[in-house]
Order: structure tokens, then sequence, then C-alpha cells
């Protein structure tokens, strides 16, 4: 029978779930009643005191009602827990400034694609901006301010593995920052990154030259970046992780469609994350972590006269006013 490892001290079977010392379920446990849960829920509430964080007050009794009505409606047991919580743990261990393997695990339940949602609603208005969609888990803060016009792909040579596909997917990628008036912002900063053909970003493939499809580029008076960058690649998320692992039990395909990262920002304006994926990619409807939107898909046209690009695309983003 096929065990499945998911933190470093937990094991779950694939068939069965848990492993047990015996490989045997436990015999099944009689939910709590009501009452009796109902009176804990009361007391983890009742002990929060009052100069507690406003927010936290808030939100708190809802996440302990949910949490606790969970572990009763599944009969959760303390292995099960136990697995849970080394999962969790583990995702810490292996997260750092270059991979946020809890914000994966967030990312393939759907709740940052949640949480996106219900903050571009709060945010909409009658004249949004450009969707939102997720930031990822790896995301970095100290991405090279480059010209416009220069290209983010770095050190690329006939020694380069994935060398043909890059030169085959090499685009020119231009657009422009505008206000939801239409008017262009200049001196936006639009900050990039993707992941190269063989479907890894750059902190995660020693091959690759630091900070390889990467960069932020300064928008000029009328608005307006320009870049060199690749179409982007579709790709498994990591498998060597929990994350990954959790796919796995979860019998779930890993796959993203091609996508390309953006965060734009203009001051007296609202941010803006979001993700722009390739129409050509056959993962689109079936995204791992749930995050394409019709909106953010778009299409490449082929580029004539240019020796650095054989694709071309032009896209605007529209940024909110801050409240």
């Amino acid at each position: 029978m096929e065990n499945v490892v998911i933190g470093k001290d937990a094991t779950l079977n694939l068939r069965m779930g848990i492993t047990f010392p015996d490989d045997q379920a436990p015999e099944e446990v009689q939910p709590t009643s009501a009452k009796e849960g109902q009176s804990l829920i009361d007391q983890v509430i009742a002990a929060t005191g009052p100069k507690a964080h406003p927010r936290l007050a808030q939100i708190m009794p809802s996440l302990v009602r949910h949490l606790h009505e969970f572990a009763r409606e599944v009969n959760l047991t303390v292995p099960e827990w136990m697995a849970a919580v080394d999962m969790l743990n583990e995702c810490g261990q292996i997260s750092n400034d270059r991979r946020n393997e809890t914000q994966l695990l967030c990312d393939i339940l759907g709740l940052e694609s949640l949480v996106d949602e219900i903050t571009s609603n709060m945010l909409a208005s009658s004249n949004a901006g450009t969707p939102s969609a997720v930031l990822g888990p790896f995301y970095r803060h100290d991405a090279p301010l480059l010209p416009n016009g220069s290209s983010i792909v770095k050190n690329l040579t006939p020694a380069t593995p994935w060398y043909s596909q890059a030169i085959a997917d090499s685009a020119y990628i231009t657009g422009r920052v505008l206000s939801t008036g239409g008017k262009p912002i200049a001196n936006a900063i639009v900050d990039t990154w993707l992941a190269a053909p063989n479907g890894l970003y750059e902190q995660q493939d020693n091959s690759q030259t630091e900070m390889n499809l990467r960069g932020r580029f300064e928008t000029d008076r009328d608005g307006r970046f320009a870049f060199y960058a690749l179409r982007p690649t579709s790709y498994p998320i990591p498998s060597d992780g929990p994350a990954g692992r959790f796919l796995t039990l979860l019998d779930r395909d890993p796959n993203r469609p091609g996508h390309i990262h953006f965060i734009v920002s203009a001051p007296q304006h609202r941010a803006l994350t979001t993700q722009i994926f390739d129409d050509r990619d056959k993962y689109l409807t079936q995204d791992a972590v749930f995050a394409v939107k019709d909106e953010l898909v778009v299409k490449f046209l082929p580029r004539k006269g240019d020796p650095k690009a054989r694709w071309y695309l032009e896209y605007d983003f529209v940024l909110g006013r801050e409240n």
C-alpha cells in the first residue's frame, strides 16, 4: 500500500488516509455532541481579552467556530491533526525570501484567489481598473530597475538547455499604465517576472543567472513601458515540498498555465498585483491555483523585422485611485 509523506514525521496513506502503527484505521469516533462542542467554542471565544487587537477580536469568533465545527464534522483524529501540524511546520521550514511554501499551500486550496477576489470586490467601483490575480510564492522584492526596451532574459547562449525554445518564444512586450479615466501615468513602476522555458524560476534553478527573467521598468511621460522577455511556459508547481505532495494525495493536476507576473504601482494609485495568461496554453481551464480570469488572457502576435523577438504583445494596465 503506497504511503506519501506530507511532513517530516507524518505519513498519509493514499487509499485509506492516515497510516497508523498497525496500518489499520481507528474505530469510528462518535462526534462530540453539539452541546459539548458549543461549550468549548464559547470558552475559547470568551478567553479573548478586552485589550485584544480590534480586528482580531472581530474575526477570531468566526475562525474558532468554523475550525471547531470542521473538526467535529469530520471526526478529526489526533494522528490526522498532527499530520496537518507537521505539514505546516515543514512549509515554514523550507520557506525563505525566495520561496513561500505556506503561500503555495494557500494557493492550491484556492484561498489566495478567494482573498484576492474579496479584496477586489471591496475596492471595486464603476470605473474599476485591470483585474488583479494572486502574487504567487516566487516574487522577489529586489528585481533590478532596467531601462525601457531592455531584456529581462539574461545570459542566453546556445549552451543554455532551453535555448531553442527561448528563441522560438522571444517576445517584445509593451503597453501603457493608465488611470481609470484613460490618462497616462508617468513614472509608474512595472515589476515583472516569469518562469524560464524549463518551468523553473531563477531561484529554483542554479543554472540560471541571478534575477533572470525579472525586472522593473519605469513608465515614460506617455505612461509607456517596454521590454524583451519570453512567451510564458506552463509548468507544474514544485513537487519537492508538502504543497506538491498534498496535490498528489488529492490526485490533482499540478500544472499552471503559462503566465507572466506583474506588480504595477504609482503614487496616489492602488498598486496592482496581477498575471497575464497566454491564450495558447492548454491549462487555462485547469489552473492548479485557480487564478485565471478571462480578462487576463492575452494573444501574442507575430513580430516582423525584429531580430530579438518573434512575438509581440501590447497590454495596458489600468490603476484605480487610492481611496
